[in-house]
């Protein structure tokens, strides 16, 4: 259980190696790859949707 703990910070590496790209490309020659834009926003939602649920968790068993 404590792998899913760590894999949440994946989506945060994805996120930010995404929002990288789009900033380099824009720099280069101006246009945006809206597929790394649907990668960043999905890698952040997905972050912030287990870390909310893992917090959860945690105080369901603190609870019990």
């Amino acid at each position: 259980m404590k792998v899913l703990s760590y894999t949440k910070y994946v989506y945060l590496f994805v996120a930010a190696l995404s929002i990288y790209k789009i900033v380099d490309t824009w720099n280069y020659d101006e246009t945006i790859d809206y597929m790394f834009v649907a990668f960043a926003v999905v890698s952040l939602f997905m972050f912030f949707f287990r870390n909310h649920y893992e917090k959860k968790f945690r105080d369901r068993e603190k609870d019990q």
